[in-house]
This record gives C-alpha cells, sequence and structure tokens, in this order.
C-alpha cells in the first residue's frame, strides 16, 4: 500500500498553500470591494433609477436593487476571468 510511503509534510505544505490562496482571494475581493464603496458615489452606483428610498418621519429603508445586480454581474465577470481553465 502507498499509505506508508505518504509524507506528511508535503500535505500539509499543500494545505497551507491552498489556505493562503484563500486568504489572498479574499484580501482582493476585500479590496475590490473597498474600490467599488469608495468609487461608487461619484459613477452613480446607489442612486440607479430601480434602487428602492423608502423614507419616513424618522425612518430611512434603502433597497439597492438595482446597484446590487450591477456589482454582482462586475464581480462574476473578473472572477470567471480569474479563475478560467
Amino acid at each position: 500500500m502507498d499509505v506508508y510511503f505518504l509524507n506528511l509534510k508535503d500535505t500539509e505544505a499543500n494545505l497551507l498553500d491552498r489556505f493562503a490562496k484563500i486568504i489572498i482571494l479574499f484580501g482582493i475581493i476585500l479590496v475590490i470591494t473597498g474600490i467599488i464603496i469608495y468609487f461608487g458615489k461619484r459613477i452613480g452606483l446607489g442612486s440607479l433609477p430601480g434602487d428602492i428610498v423608502i423614507r419616513r418621519k424618522n425612518l430611512v429603508i434603502y433597497i439597492p436593487i438595482v446597484t446590487s445586480i450591477i456589482i454582482s454581474i462586475i464581480l462574476t465577470i473578473i472572477l470567471n476571468l480569474l479563475f478560467r481553465k
């Protein structure tokens, strides 16, 4: 059986490599999200037609439907380009 020849250090190294890649991916997603939030108001995200704003006396409810769809499309395209095989 090949089980006896399993090098545990190689397995741990592969696990750490995968974990490092996941952490880097989360960092990239956070940076992209930060850029979208920072520059979003300047390019009109958040005030698009289709975004619902309900204002009452002491209450404001904001539902960014169209903005969410656009951000979802942009992130889908970016992630598909990154993970294309």
